[in-house]
């Protein structure tokens, strides 16, 4: 059996800009903040993002996961949305024709220190990736990432 120590998140961009952040855990009650530490650091309205606790659909049932509400929660999130946030700027680079290096996350956008109103949002992003445009070497389709872990 698998060390019931483990949790795990997963957050899900869809084509449109809408968000489903998935928990292994129980709710705690502290739903509306997750999605609004979702929302601020990838620059969405917090109604953008619907949060799942327990959500079986995405983790299955039986997988050992602990589902005991998390103190670490939080920062499984973060992490989470960094990933997205990276995948994001590799997007941007290729969606713009700028280096990635060269793109700096303000304001709720990817963009170039000459054209900051040519960004790319989140929502650009997440459409850009689900096939409207070239991926860049070794990076799959779709805007979404996981992070699992351990209090």
């Amino acid at each position: 059996m698998a060390d019931e120590a483990y949790r795990a998140v997963f957050l899900r961009v869809h084509p449109t800009g809408k968000m489903v952040l998935s928990l292994t855990t129980e709710s705690d009650g502290h739903e509306a903040e997750y999605a609004r530490q979702v929302a601020g650091e990838l620059g969405v309205p917090a109604l953008d993002v619907k949060v799942v606790p327990a959500d079986t659909d995405r983790f299955g049932v039986g997988h050992g996961f602990n589902t005991s509400p998390s103190p670490g929660a939080a920062a499984a999130i973060a992490s989470t949305t960094g990933k997205i946030l990276a995948k994001a700027q590799l997007l941007a680079g290729v969606a713009t024709g700028a280096s990635a290096e060269n793109l700096r996350w303000r304001d709720g956008a990817f963009a170039t220190a000459e054209d900051p109103a040519a960004g790319k949002t989140i929502a650009d992003l997440a459409m850009y990736a689900h096939g409207t445009g070239a991926l860049p070497p070794g990076v799959e389709g779709g805007l979404d990432a996981q992070t699992v872990y351990r209090d």
